[in-house]
């Protein structure tokens, strides 16, 4: 049994390999890219508009509700980065209806590359709006004695999204390709679509959690 994606080797050349990780990651991003540009290259204004440009207005309005919701009280200047993050891993999840289909989130180094993402996005941010000076005196808050210790807790912060998101791809995988070894069909069936709620489930916390983040390095203190 195969526990992550990166085990399946497509091509090989030496030591440079094209495995499903790579594969189904750069997939997804193609399948997103080029239906974004299918969905906004006649949108409209107007009371008549395509149905997909609905649905497309609907995600984005309910990602900057939330986004603002959480206490970023200008949710338009992270959209791109928080909307993409999440739509990446709701169709990660989504696509495991597809046979064949491994979700690049069932590796580590996925899920590990998502949240140094977050890891690098969280300063930028908290720099872009406090300035960087403000940004670096945060770390000494409430005294100078925590410094090593707020340093210090970005690290574990980053890894802990990247294991929580993995383990939770992964276990449910795992559980799916057993049950389909062990039993009918019909159950199996039953618990893709468990793995796909939770698939979704895991794709709105990382993105609370990732909005969270940077609405604690944005926030200016008084």
């Amino acid at each position: 049994m195969r526990l992550s994606p990166d085990e399946i080797i497509f091509w090989q050349y030496g030591v440079f390999k094209l495995n499903a990780t790579i594969v189904f990651t750069w997939g997804l991003m193609l399948v997103l890219a080029v239906g974004s540009k299918l969905i906004t290259r006649k949108l409209s204004i107007g009371l008549k508009r395509a149905r997909w440009q609905n649905v497309l207005e609907i995600i984005v309005i309910a990602i900057a509700n939330q986004i603002q919701e959480v206490g970023l009280n200008q949710p338009n200047k992270y959209l791109g980065f928080l909307g993409t993050l999440v739509l990446f891993l709701a169709m990660a999840a989504l696509c495991t209806i597809i046979p064949g289909y491994q979700p690049p989130t069932g590796s580590l180094s996925t899920t590990v590359a998502l949240a140094l993402c977050v890891f690098v996005a969280v300063p930028l941010f908290g720099i872009a709006e406090r300035g960087l000076g403000a940004y670096l005196k945060s770390y000494a808050q409430p005294t100078f004695i925590m410094l090593p210790f707020n340093i210090i807790s970005e690290i574990p912060r980053t890894l802990a999204l990247a294991v929580r998101l993995f383990g939770n791809m992964m276990s449910g995988a795992m559980i799916i390709a057993i049950l389909l070894a062990i039993t009918p069909f019909i159950f199996p069936v039953v618990m893709m679509a468990l793995g796909l709620l939770t698939g979704m489930v895991q794709a709105y916390i990382f993105f609370i959690l990732a909005t969270v983040y940077i609405a604690a390095a944005t926030r200016v203190r008084t």
